[in-house]
């Protein structure tokens, strides 16, 4: 007779209530399920490019792993990799950045963790917009602050303005969270946008968190870093996207100088040091080898985007904008549906296009959005339109 004690209820943390799933990753499940019965399934929903990590990259993670680089680093990143995040600000932006106030994390998304540990009390709120990525509003659930969304529309390019934040700010406020380039829309936010924000933060008592993953991946304009304009703000920035290194998971983020003990002290508790092998992999991120390469599939994600926008219009979809940068479409399909988890489901299954509901991302008419990612080569996003317009016209009948 077994002695495992009788299987019982676990109680868990209130918390879990309000942190939601990521819904885009339970539709990617099941696209991957139909893929694996035989179905051909284009990916339009997650946002990872269809493009494997540059030659230069991996090859120096080869050769660290091949000079036995695989003990724990400082928690701030190893020195080299500062320097050399340093050096792109100036080379990029034209801006000096000590390396003394980068600090390497696990992804974006460790930054965004750092951040909210660092910021946040029970019951603060940062200010967002809706709609904008879902999981950093769950990030500061976990450390039991709030997100407030705000409802923005194309009129605004889906960000907030200071006029927004001012409407907003209550004395539980503690900062705002923009994105530039935007996920789901692929906005940006100009220099005077930044630099506004910036100051309504600053006179409000607050600080501004500006989330710059998606620079490099902007198309017929640059994006301006807010930290041309303001130095008294966080900036998050990965790997992932630009540099395609999603799996790697490493990112960065650049803090004032005297926050960096404090970021050092929880980041030494949360995970001791980032993935060794992918800092020494990071470093050559930035050579020119790898950069030819990044550059030229930046040119290939403009073409995707130029094709696609029209293409969606052309079926319908209303897309007031031309998004400027990131892989993301972001379509108001109110013409064809009131449900677009439905949609997007039925999309799938009839025609095996996945595609993003607008759910993910917020609350304010997201039933009549999706999020198109245009991560895949140009003849199979243009397969995917022709199967998008069958599938159309097969509802409207």
């Amino acid at each position: 007779m077994s002695d495992l004690p009788v299987s019982r209820t676990i109680a868990l943390a209130e918390r879990m209530q309000a942190i939601e799933p990521f819904r885009v990753m339970a539709l990617l499940a099941r696209a991957k399920q139909l893929q694996a019965e035989g179905r051909d399934i284009i990916h339009m929903e997650i946002g990872e490019p269809d493009f494997t990590t540059a030659e230069p990259i991996i090859a120096a993670a080869q050769e660290a792993l091949a000079q036995g680089k695989t003990t724990y680093t400082q928690a701030l990143g190893i020195p080299e990799l500062r320097t050399a995040i340093s050096a792109w600000y100036q080379k990029q932006y034209g801006i000096d950045v000590p390396a003394s106030r980068i600090v390497v994390t696990p992804g974006g998304s460790g930054a965004l963790l750092l951040l909210s540990a660092l910021l946040m009390n029970p019951n603060d709120e940062l200010l967002m917009s809706d709609p904008s990525y879902p999981c950093n509003r769950h990030f500061l659930r976990l450390v039991e602050g709030k997100a407030r969304l705000i409802e923005t529309t194309a009129t605004s390019r889906y960000q907030l303005t200071p006029a927004m934040v001012r409407e907003h700010w209550n004395e539980h406020t503690k900062g705002v969270l923009v994105a530039s380039p935007s996920n789901p829309t692929g906005e940006l936010l100009s220099r005077e946008q930044l630099q506004a924000l910036a100051q309504v933060c600053r006179e409000l008592g607050g600080v501004l968190l500006v989330d710059e993953i998606y620079h490099g991946m902007v198309y017929g304009e640059d994006a301006v870093s807010v930290l041309e304009v303001a130095d008294d703000v966080l900036v998050l920035n990965s790997f992932s996207k630009y540099f395609g290194m999603t799996g790697w998971r490493i990112g960065w983020l650049v803090a004032p100088e005297a926050l960096i003990p404090e970021i050092e002290k929880l980041a030494q508790n949360l995970y001791i040091s980032v993935q060794t092998i992918s800092q020494y992999a990071a470093l050559a991120a930035f050579s020119p080898e790898a950069v030819a390469i990044h550059e030229a599939r930046r040119a290939e994600f403009a073409q995707r985007r130029d094709y696609l926008v029209q293409a969606l219009r052309d079926l319908g979809l209303i897309i007031p904008n031309v998004p400027a940068g990131a892989f993301y479409v972001y379509a108001d399909v109110s013409a064809f549906t009131q449900d677009s988890r439905n949609w997007c489901l039925q999309l799938l299954e009839q025609e095996g296009v996945a595609v993003t509901p607008g759910e993910d991302f917020g609350t304010f008419r997201c039933d009549e959005h999706v999020r198109f990612a245009y991560t895949d080569s140009l003849p199979r996003l243009q397969e995917a339109v022709a199967r998008i317009q069958r599938f159309i016209q097969t509802q409207s009948v």
